[in-house]
């Protein structure tokens, strides 16, 4: 059986260097990628795979897979993660890498309110990484596009001599008047966002904080040469109690394509939208800036969960400053006519966190004391 379970993160979540300790730590014998060559692994990681769209004419096994979308806007969305950038195997296993690299990118099919329909994956790997780590990491990736009927369609392998890099190109369809753009607020819509903010990056420091406490006892058992510290450590459990969902918001974030359903169901036509990646206020500053307005956005309306606030007040965080800045929620932040606020509010997990105002007044937080402040963008700079 696999890590991930359904909607669990499983304990083997609390695995130290899966690449490395798990598989120095077993009798499983790893096959070298090089006795496959490139065209055997791509046949043992595709070779089952059953297309499932309408849309799909040819998959993976030609020079280019081939896809028709007579009635339909097509949309295309690719991310780049880079290993010691984007991600640490230090604390995310492979499997999960596989479902929360194909999640990513079909968020952003969803924010667009269109629905997702195939997938290309390249993947550029070490010496490292065996046969059966490919294995573990396709495993994820299908359980995301199963979950959501995505196709894999195509993709590369190569070789590197820096650890894992993964690029992950997803298509999606639309009708044409149902795509949603950035830049359709209008003075008075309603900001609405989905789910709660600020857990993915609390599940972060976490596990940063818990790598922290390891290579540090690693490196004082080292310094003593103690054998029976570092066998002891072989066997790190990391103190996760009580912090499971924060654990899984980051390892395992989820595509809120079941938003989408129900604004459709409810006939709710969004103005704006976005998935929140970089932050909430980073996101609603891009909003702005292509809709030409302002916006206010009240602290004391900003949907936080009770284990992402206790984690901050532990590690002596401003619980809204990680709800606003933090990133990685994959929520959906949108706009909608004020007309619509009473559907709007029927809708569960759904929250009315402020409005849009013109472009004038500026880009406010309204504080709980009323007070307000400027909102800035302070998400994750990739070039930094």
């Amino acid at each position: 059986m696999g890590i991930l379970e359904g909607n669990q993160v499983l304990p083997l979540i609390y695995i130290i260097i899966y690449i490395t300790i798990y598989n120095s730590t077993t009798n499983q014998i790893m096959t070298d990628i090089a006795k496959l060559g490139e065209f055997g692994l791509i046949h043992r990681l595709t070779d089952d795979i059953k297309l499932k769209n309408e849309s799909t004419v040819k998959g993976v096994g030609d020079d280019c897979a081939v896809m028709h979308y007579p009635d339909k806007e097509v949309l295309v969305t690719t991310d780049m993660l880079m290993e010691g950038v984007h991600f640490d195997l230090t604390y995310i296993d492979l499997q999960h890498l596989g479902y929360k690299a194909a999640m990513v990118n079909i968020s952003d099919i969803f924010a667009m309110g269109g629905t997702p329909r195939q997938m290309t994956v390249s993947l550029a790997l070490s010496k490292r990484f065996s046969v059966e780590d490919m294995e573990m990491f396709y495993s994820g990736l299908r359980m995301a596009c199963d979950k959501w009927n995505i196709d894999i369609v195509g993709g590369d392998t190569t070789s590197s001599f820096t650890g894992m890099a993964i690029s992950i190109t997803c298509i999606g369809e639309a009708c044409k008047d149902d795509i949603i753009y950035r830049n359709g607020a209008n003075d008075t819509d309603l900001i609405c966002v989905s789910g709660d903010l600020g857990a993915a990056y609390m599940g972060l420091q976490l596990l940063e904080r818990e790598k922290s406490v390891y290579y540090q006892q690693v490196n004082e058992a080292k310094k003593k040469n103690d054998k029976k510290a570092l066998e002891e450590l072989a066997r790190f459990q990391p103190d996760f109690a009580g912090k499971e969902y924060l654990l899984q918001r980051q390892l395992k974030p989820e595509a809120r394509g079941d938003i989408i359903k129900k604004l459709h169901e409810m006939n709710i036509k969004p103005t704006t939208m976005m998935d929140i990646s970089d932050g909430l206020s980073s996101e609603l500053m891009h909003i702005c800036s292509q809709s030409q307005c302002g916006c206010r956005v009240y602290e004391k309306n900003i949907p936080i969960d009770y284990q992402t606030a206790v984690m901050a007040e532990e590690l002596n965080m401003n619980v809204t400053t990680c709800a606003l800045n933090g990133g990685e929620d994959y929520e959906l932040l949108f706009t909608v006519p004020i007309g619509d606020m009473d559907k709007v509010q029927q809708i569960e997990d759904v929250k009315l966190i402020g409005h849009i105002t013109k472009k004038d007044f500026g880009c406010q937080l309204v504080a709980r004391d009323g007070n307000e402040f400027e909102l800035k963008a302070q998400g994750w700079n990739p070039l930094a």
